[in-house]
């Protein structure tokens, strides 16, 4: 029996209350990173903020970016980078989503979200920016640039990629990091948490040549 299929054109869309059609529209884009950014102000308070909307921007030079919403109100994480220049990308695992969702609390910039939650920051080659000990995959990370999104007021923040630490047993000859072996998560829209299978992988596609499944399950 074929499941019922909804539509909604654009003013359905329109006319959805404020919190559902945020949950609706960040849900439907589909999965997404689950991250912690680690960051430290100038006076050095610890802060510490789920994200959901970091990208690989390229390889050579390492670059990643992320959404900061508009400045109309305090933006601590935002404000730390771009006072201190750099911020730590720590993957969220199984075992502390409870702790990392509530990093989205409106906590005052005075207060440290990394002891509100429980989480432990951690400091490594004199990186001025906090990790979160308990993540099995850190990334150092430098500011870069940034680029306003005037359709909505957001900010997207590029950052360049200068440490690495993940398991050893993550990392493959290619390259490739086995982003399961570390228990990581991704987050279905706002406040969903789910723990990616990874299903199969393939060699690189060519015209001429039909791509093999090269995963070792």
């Amino acid at each position: 029996m074929m499941k019922k299929i909804l539509h909604f054109n654009k003013e359905a869309i329109n006319a959805m209350p404020s919190r559902y059609r945020a949950n609706f529209i960040n849900s439907i884009t589909g999965f997404k990173s689950a991250n912690l950014i680690g960051t430290i102000s100038p006076e050095g308070i610890e802060n510490l903020a789920v994200i959901s909307s970091i990208t690989h921007i390229g390889s050579n030079p390492p670059l990643l970016s992320y959404i900061t919403r508009p400045t109309t109100v305090a933006r601590h994480t935002y404000s730390n980078i771009k006072e201190t220049g750099v911020f730590t990308v720590n993957h969220i695992h199984s075992n502390i989503i409870n702790q990392s969702h509530q990093t989205a609390a409106a906590y005052d910039s005075n207060i440290s979200e990394y002891n509100a939650v429980g989480l432990t920051a951690a400091y490594r080659d004199d990186f001025k920016a906090p990790f979160v000990k308990e993540a099995h995959i850190q990334l150092a990370c430098e500011y870069v640039n940034e680029y306003e999104i005037k359709e909505n007021g957001t900010i997207l923040v590029i950052g360049a990629i200068t440490n690495i630490t993940i398991p050893e047993d993550t990392l493959y000859e290619d390259g490739w990091v086995h982003l399961q072996k570390a228990n990581g998560v991704a987050i279905n829209g706002l406040d969903g948490y789910t723990s990616p299978q990874i299903i199969d992988r393939f060699t690189y596609a060519k015209p001429d040549k039909k791509a093999t499944s090269i995963l070792d399950k």
